[in-house]
């Protein structure tokens, strides 16, 4: 086709070698909010040749619901902070396992457990053959994962300080690193936002709203926007709390009437 060409595909996943080609080829491509396009049907017959013809409607009537695309550099950087959390993840599930296998053996120590003298009283259980393997295997791959995550966590601070955002993020008190570097490369352009609300209704911490008439109740966060960005400000918000006296309040607060998870999306 002549170049430029105009191509417009709805949001999805496993798609970066298409805007790869795409952008190869000198074409330019435009991604649609998926739920915005499917509201704009009236019809609910979905076949691949209605769909192409609707998007195509849609951009010629300048009606195309756009979403913001990330630029290579910073989808890379998104993919140094979730290979971290997956790792972080199976970390947790490891020692999660650990806890069990203790506890299986009447040793209740705790997050001691895998301290000094925990890990020596862990070791020294007589465990059946495969129970005492699964023992000596995690505590291989909690120490083969720890030194994973530590070269990603040199690498995260590099990259937040290389960037010319994530620097200012560093200045508020209990935002290291990785936060800095996951709000500015899951954010995007702030000026994208209207407000402060728009920023929060796209991370998925907006409350959902259940109205009827002049009577409304606020129910649990959406959880609609990217879960990494969530999942980075759940952990930041108790060290957060520690260093700023009215959100150590109002967090321990919430925590005594709520519980953690609601008082961290809070």
């Amino acid at each position: 086709m002549p170049r430029p060409v105009t191509v417009g595909i709805e949001s999805t996943g496993y798609a970066i070698w298409f805007h790869a080609l795409m952008h190869r080829l000198g074409h330019t491509v435009l991604v649609g909010d998926a739920a915005k396009i499917r509201a704009m049907v009236v019809r609910k017959t979905k076949t691949d040749q209605r769909d192409a013809r609707h998007l195509l409607d849609l951009l010629r009537h300048d009606r195309f619901p756009t979403v913001w695309v990330p630029d290579p550099a910073t989808r890379d950087r998104r993919a140094l902070l979730t290979h971290r959390r997956r790792l972080v993840r199976i970390q947790t599930m490891l020692k999660n396992g650990l806890h069990a296998v203790a506890l299986n053996q009447r040793l209740a120590r705790g997050s001691k457990l895998l301290r000094h003298a925990g890990l020596a009283q862990l070791q020294a259980l007589p465990l059946p053959p495969y129970t005492a393997q699964r023992r000596d295997h995690s505590l291989e791959l909690l120490e083969t994962l720890h030194t994973k995550i530590q070269q990603l966590d040199a690498a995260i601070a590099t990259a937040a300080l290389a960037h010319p955002d994530a620097p200012r993020l560093l200045t508020h008190p209990g935002v290291g690193p990785l936060t800095a570097l996951a709000t500015v490369v899951v954010l995007g352009p702030v000026t994208r936002f209207a407000d402060t609300k728009h920023v929060v209704s796209y991370v998925g911490l907006a409350p959902s709203l259940h109205a009827s008439a002049d009577k409304y109740r606020l129910g649990h966060i959406t959880k609609q926007g990217r879960s990494l960005l969530r999942w980075v400000l759940g952990q930041a918000a108790p060290h957060a709390a520690r260093l700023d006296a009215d959100l150590k309040r109002t967090y321990f607060t919430l925590h005594h009437r709520r519980g953690r998870a609601k008082a961290r999306a809070r």
